[in-house]
């Protein structure tokens, strides 16, 4: 799914599937990444030590597989996104946002890229472009740019009709981590403290048309998230699934060889060469 399909799903109510890509580190995997029904898939910078160069790597690699490419960039800071969209990015995850000038420089960085300078605040602050034809090419531009707006502390959820209008947003990110650490109730993501939370982000974010992305870890996690109504699904990470995966089809296969080696063992008369 291209950055215009999934931004029509969105608009159209339904849900888009994503993971959070936090160890692949080059080309090989596009060929499993296309093999996924994966919409999109989130780059982490913010965690994960990659350089500019493997960054657009990785949007190369992403959208060569028909997947949206969102970059979690470090920190609020417009630099930050426009080295993304330099990098070929469809979108920007800015993380930890409390403060409402961060938040509008960064959502206008990513919609008027490469505009800098003078003229870029004058856009930001009042939407006065340098001349009509200049906004209507970089409308055109970065038309398709995906904005997630990042919900990860208490101040955030406090301020947070400010902060979800405070400039072009498409989607609204939770941190459970981040989260339920700045609540004083770390990992308890089952806490109803955390889900009164997400019940409140959710209820402002949709009643502005911003639909949510909760980055949970296990299927329970995950399909709660879908039942509070997120809709911008962003389940594990490649690491996690690798993980998972290991150990679901390993289990199995223990199992298997424990009825065997019994089976054997029974026959044999406890010949534990018997086992293969």
């Amino acid at each position: 799914m291209n950055a215009s399909e999934l931004k029509s799903t969105l608009e159209r109510g339904q849900p888009v599937f994503g993971m959070m890509i936090s160890m692949m580190e080059n080309m090989r995997w596009m060929s499993v990444l296309a093999a996924t029904t994966l919409d999109y898939v989130v780059v982490d910078t913010e965690h994960g030590s990659r350089d500019r160069r493997e960054v657009a790597n990785h949007v190369i690699m992403g959208k060569a597989a028909g997947k949206t490419v969102i970059v979690r960039v470090p920190e609020p800071n417009p630099l930050w996104v426009a080295e993304a969209v330099d990098a070929g990015a469809d979108g920007v995850l800015v993380p930890y946002c409390e403060n409402i000038d961060d938040v509008r420089a960064c959502a206008w960085k990513l919609q008027v890229h490469p505009l800098k300078g003078e003229y870029f605040d004058r856009v930001a602050q009042g939407g006065d472009y340098p001349s009509p034809k200049s906004k209507a090419y970089l409308e055109k531009r970065n038309a398709n740019r995906l904005f997630i707006l990042g919900i990860e502390s208490e101040p955030a959820v406090d301020n947070l009709e400010a902060l979800v209008t405070a400039g072009p947003i498409d989607g609204v990110f939770v941190g459970p981590n981040d989260m339920t650490t700045s609540l004083g109730i770390p990992d308890e993501v089952d806490n109803p403290i955390y889900i009164d939370v997400l019940k409140k982000i959710i209820k402002v974010s949709e009643s502005h048309g911003k639909p949510v992305m909760i980055h949970q870890q296990t299927m329970e996690t995950s399909k709660k998230a879908i039942e509070l109504g997120a809709r911008w699904i962003l389940h594990s990470t490649d690491a996690g699934f690798i993980r998972n995966g290991v150990n679901a089809d390993f289990a199995a296969l223990r199992e298997a060889a424990s009825k065997k080696w019994e089976v054997s063992t029974s026959k044999s008369g406890g010949d534990m060469g018997a086992v293969h």
